[in-house]
């Protein structure tokens, strides 16, 4: 997510760094990287035009600050100037005090909608809703079937009528939402391949006839400005509330985030950060564009944390860290914590100055599903002593796992090392840790 984007901003900020003091000149000289910049990652042409030269007035007026390091200067203006694109502000699903409430669910077909809609149940699920989602595209059957099988993976009732009229659809469905206390009804409607008067006379009717706390556009991220173009036609002709961007884990350039808000007025919601259905995210203004310019987001990591980690799990590990009991059965542990936590490439993203450090680094997450396998198919006497784990031991557990020799051989020496490092925590950083936490 916007790996290209921010790659060239920090080249810009590293060039700025050379220079002794900011002048009239350099601002200029940069400001034109940081247009290209903008442009090559498919922000809208005048939305990139304004931010430059918002950017400029503010950066060539500052001069009582001149003896700040330039590129400082700028990064701390242009994360300012982000900000402000993306939307100042986290902009939340409204959920209404009185059930049922309704989020009516529009889009061109492909963008994701049915993916979304589900995402969208499975969040709410999470916070003791209780859902129902409602199939409400009867032109497309496959479109029925694959929320009926996304309900029952998440556990979430469907409502359908087959091919019947989808504004009758929404209605008895919202009728059944009221008489079974549901607390939030999500509309999964009919797309086409592109914009017609047909679609948004029928989404026009279903809004008034149905009258949804949120009617949330989905846009495919990686259709950049397209994506852009079709959110400003569909809240000119329907008045969206807002935007979930979906397949943002796929798009490396992010010009659809950064002029969504600008051009349309609406903001970001939520994004759609891979194909799991708890890959779906709140959008942050203030986190995204600190991960554009390389800051990270720690805040972002820690939710992810929370809402994955067993808490009991990790102050048993942290006993075992400070006795220094660390075996491969835990080490097993922590790698199922961390892929529930989502792509390890995501991850990295969130933790500042890695993604830097990992530049032309590719993490195979093939070799973790490796690691696992040499770890099952060892004995509990060897995952607890791997000291033990001999030559003919190394055949065995080669040949079970489909790995090499040499693989085992590779594990075990990273696992010894990573005992080691865990040792000097015990020892100077982990005391200063709170109970309960661990270092993972």
């Amino acid at each position: 997510m916007f790996d290209s984007l921010t790659e060239k901003l920090e080249a810009t900020f590293k060039t700025l760094r050379g220079h002794g003091s900011l002048t009239d000149e350099n601002i200029k000289e940069a400001l034109k990287d940081i247009r290209r910049a903008l442009l090559d990652a498919d922000v809208n042409y005048k939305v990139a035009r304004d931010f430059i030269a918002e950017v400029e007035t503010e950066a060539i007026g500052a001069e009582t600050i001149r003896s700040v390091d330039p590129g400082q200067l700028i990064v701390k203006i242009v994360h300012q100037k982000l900000i402000s694109l993306l939307g100042s502000q986290t902009s939340d699903v409204y959920i209404s005090e009185h059930p049922p409430s309704v989020i009516m669910i529009c889009g061109l077909q492909g963008s994701g909608k049915t993916t979304l809609s589900s995402k969208l149940a499975l969040r709410y699920k999470k916070k003791g809703k209780k859902v129902l989602l409602v199939a409400a595209d009867p032109y497309r059957p496959a479109a029925i079937k694959q929320l009926q099988t996304l309900g029952k993976q998440i556990d979430v009732d469907v409502f359908e009528m087959g091919q019947a009229n989808p504004v009758e659809i929404c209605q008895k469905a919202l009728s059944q939402a009221s008489k079974q206390f549901v607390d939030l009804v999500i509309l999964d409607t009919a797309g086409r391949l592109h914009i017609d008067d047909e679609l948004m006379d029928e989404l026009a009717e279903i809004k008034k006839s149905v009258k949804p706390q949120e009617l949330l556009l989905v846009a495919d991220a990686m259709t950049g400005q397209d994506a852009v173009n079709v959110a400003g036609t569909f809240h000119e002709k329907l008045e969206i509330t807002g935007v979930c961007l979906s397949k943002m884990d796929g798009d490396a350039r992010g010009g659809a985030a950064l002029s969504i808000k600008r051009v349309t007025g609406c903001p970001i919601k939520l994004v759609g950060v891979g194909e799991k259905m708890t890959d779906l995210e709140a959008f942050h203004p203030e986190r995204v564009a600190s991960r554009i310019l390389g800051m990270g987001d720690i805040v972002s990591l820690v939710e992810k944390a929370q809402d994955t980690i067993d808490v009991k799990e990790a102050a048993k590990l942290e006993k075992k860290l400070r006795k220094s009991q660390f075996t491969l059965d835990d080490f097993y542990q922590q790698i199922q914590q961390l892929k529930k936590m989502g792509p390890l490439e995501s991850l990295m993203d969130m933790i500042p100055g890695a993604g830097k450090l990992m530049k032309g680094a590719t993490i195979d997450p093939k070799s973790m599903v490796r690691v696992e396998a040499m770890i099952l198919s060892m004995t509990p006497g060897e995952r607890d002593k791997p000291q033990i784990i001999n030559g003919s031991r190394r055949k065995r557990i080669a040949k079970g796992s489909g790995t090499t020799v040499q693989d085992i051989n590779k594990m075990l020496k990273q696992f010894g090392q990573m005992k080691k490092m865990l040792k000097s925590f015990t020892k100077g950083g982990l005391r200063g840790l709170p109970k309960g936490i661990s270092p993972f």
